[in-house]
């Protein structure tokens, strides 16, 4: 379900969501991601409806920082993977 490029940028990225990695490898990565049932979203569209979906009052927030929230991790391919701590 998730592919090298989302366990990478996960891998480099989860400390601005933890305070310790909670990861040390790909393979790490990939059983937290499928534990915590993180979301790969396309665009930020598809992000801002999941955030909306599960609660988040994200209405009077910007694109910007939106994309900036702990919880969404933007891939070098111009999606998105949201992890919930």
């Amino acid at each position: 379900m998730y592919d090298e490029e989302c366990l990478e940028t996960f891998l480099e990225k989860q400390l601005q969501l933890f305070r310790e990695e909670v990861a040390s490898n790909l393979e790490e990565a990939e059983a937290f991601l499928e534990d915590c049932m993180a979301v790969v979203c396309r665009n930020l569209d598809e992000v801002k409806e999941y955030l909306e979906e599960s609660g988040m009052d994200i209405s009077g927030m910007s694109d910007q920082e939106v994309e900036e929230a702990s919880e969404v991790f933007v891939l070098p391919n111009g999606g998105y993977l949201i992890v919930e701590g």
